[in-house]
């Protein structure tokens, strides 16, 4: 909203108390630097609303941000994420919508999601078609409105036809308001959806290396953090997540690898 004064957003959710929220100055979440945009688009052309069926109508671009946990029963429990949330929010645009859409996955979703996501959205039996992407977030607590701003790679994926092509082309050029062209990467679905699991991947597996590296430079009179410091300045592993800690933090980490194993058994 911020960066596309002339577009409409509307943040929808069944909670009137968590869209009362938005609308003051106490908003549900905590993050350095929200509360300021929020205050200066807020009624301009920022919007929160619990009117989802009006919403969805209106809307020419619908993002699906809902939580994915980790599943508690039933097949996949304890490792396989749970994409109820996302089928839900896909059956509501199916009943609701009267015209064309292109939905896209913001939450991160195990790979091959959209495939649900479609096959909810064609049993509408209306006469017009959906279009799903990928846009995966990149965005770390504390540091998200400077990553959303200033984003190493913003990541798109789409069913590579002419209208899936063109939908993602859509969505690219909202986000090239702000986001240089050559950091708007295109992808297939799959890729898309995938890229996501294997990054937070990676990152935990550094946090990982460095901290089986501490019980080693512990025997030998070794510092880690003298060792993080020389291994972290070689431009081809660069510096970021090689602090050694108890381990590795936050909501994501943990349930994304355990979701990226549990695909890859899936997968054999």
């Amino acid at each position: 909203a911020k960066q596309c004064p002339k577009i409409r957003v509307v943040v929808g959710d069944i909670s009137q108390a968590q869209i009362d929220a938005w609308n003051t100055d106490e908003l549900p979440i905590y993050e350095p630097g929200l509360l300021e945009v929020v205050k200066e688009c807020r009624n301009r052309n920022l919007f929160f609303s619990t009117d989802l069926d009006k919403e969805i109508e209106e809307a020419d671009v619908i993002f699906i941000s809902v939580n994915t946990p980790t599943k508690t029963k039933g097949i996949g429990a304890g490792r396989a994420a749970n994409i109820k949330n996302c089928e839900l929010c896909a059956r509501h645009i199916a009943k609701v919508a009267t015209s064309t859409k292109i939905v896209v996955e913001k939450s991160t979703v195990p790979v091959r999601t959209a495939s649900a996501i479609e096959r909810i959205l064609k049993s509408n039996e209306k006469d017009f078609s959906f279009q799903v992407l990928s846009n995966p977030e990149f965005l770390a607590e504390g540091t998200a409105m400077n990553d959303l701003m200033k984003p190493d790679r913003v990541l798109i994926g789409g069913q590579q036809t002419p209208e899936g092509l063109k939908a993602a082309e859509t969505l690219a050029s909202v986000y090239a308001n702000w986001v240089p062209r050559e950091q708007i990467l295109t992808t297939n679905l799959w890729s898309s959806e995938l890229s996501k699991l294997v990054a937070n991947a990676f990152l935990a597996q550094r946090v990982s290396s460095i901290n089986s590296i501490s019980a080693l430079c512990e025997a030998t009179g070794a510092d880690v953090t003298e060792i993080s410091r020389a291994v972290g300045m070689d431009d081809r592993i660069g510096r970021r997540f090689l602090m050694p800690s108890v381990g590795f933090g936050g909501s994501c980490f943990q349930k994304d690898i355990l979701n990226l194993v549990y695909l890859c058994e899936t997968y054999g």
